[in-house]
């Protein structure tokens, strides 16, 4: 698909970490738009062809790769970026997999899972998982942010004021993202595109998928943003809303100790209701199920609540 972007930055200019002395691939104009090819989270140590059991022999410093930097012309320190999403490319195929490195439940589920997954690239037809469940598509970019002020290099996979691993699904086309720029130029890149996800990534794997992404660039002078912040086109869920949602309540002193709960809640009623065994039902709940802080009023009892959309295995 064309945007009619002014650049592009392949796959190949990318580098691991944060870094403000990192030297920009490119530098560009405000109002440019730019097409960033993005390998995927595993850096290419996953590919169609790979099995759960090549999974301890993929090399894990070549993961969370960064396609750029990109540095725009007159930010400096205090400026914001506007990047507006105009679009992506998705390559048709991603993985998700379950691992005790990442995700919510790693002493629930202690063996490897990986799953390969075929879609399609226009994203208007669900991906299948299996013969149990559908997933609908919205692509998007786990990382997105510019390098941090402070010098050294800064891991890619936390989020940081300047963005980051956001991990945040509504950051899909059309939406307008601003960040806080910290170091001359901003120097942007992306990384870490998804398919599709569910707020909270829970099993520490969304639908990972190599895509380009399309992105407009603008330059607010002197924003002084305390971190990033967007503004949606219209309505978030209606890919997943019309059948309404299976929800389990967390009930804790503890966030994460709810979290918890509702997850494992959620596994069971899957379970009961869909006849999915655990591991299916952990990674889609991490695909597509939202998790939700319902109350922190009540001191000190908090609600978490997962909402599992039910068009996914209706």
């Amino acid at each position: 698909m064309s945007f009619g972007t002014g650049h592009t930055i392949h796959a190949r200019h990318s580098h691991f970490g944060w870094n403000p002395a990192n030297a920009p691939i490119l530098t560009v104009a405000p109002g440019d738009s730019i097409e960033f090819e993005v390998i995927d989270s595993a850096g290419g140590e996953i590919s169609p062809l790979t099995t759960v059991t090549d999974l301890p022999q993929v090399d894990q410093s070549k993961f969370a790769p960064l396609t750029g930097p990109v540095a725009v012309d007159g930010a400096e320190p205090g400026d914001a970026i506007k990047i507006t999403i105009l679009g992506f490319t998705p390559s048709g195929w991603g993985w998700s997999a379950v691992t005790t490195r990442f995700g919510i439940l790693p002493d629930q589920f202690p063996d490897p899972h990986l799953k390969i997954w075929r879609y399609d690239r226009a994203c208007l037809q669900p991906a299948m998982y299996s013969d149990v469940a559908k997933v609908p598509l919205r692509p998007f970019p786990g990382i997105i942010g510019m390098a941090p002020g402070t010098r050294g290099t800064h891991p890619a996979l936390p989020p940081y004021r300047t963005g980051g691993n956001l991990d945040c699904r509504d950051l899909s086309a059309g939406t307008e993202l601003y960040l806080p720029v910290e170091t001359h130029g901003g120097l942007l890149s992306l990384g870490d595109t998804h398919a599709a996800q569910g707020h909270g990534e829970l099993a520490g794997t969304a639908l990972e998928s190599p895509m380009s992404a399309a992105l407009k660039i603008e330059l607010v002078k002197d924003a002084r943003l305390r971190g990033p912040h967007f503004t949606t086109p219209g309505p978030l869920a209606r890919h997943l809303d019309n059948r309404g949602y299976h929800v389990t309540c967390g009930v804790s002193s503890d966030l994460m100790d709810a979290a918890r709960m509702a997850v494992m809640q959620m596994i069971d009623l899957l379970g009961r209701l869909h006849g999915l065994v655990p591991m299916d039902a952990y990674l889609l709940c991490s695909v597509c199920a939202d998790l939700v802080i319902n109350e922190l009023v009540n001191k000190p009892i908090h609600v978490v609540s997962l909402y599992f959309p039910r068009l996914v295995v209706e």
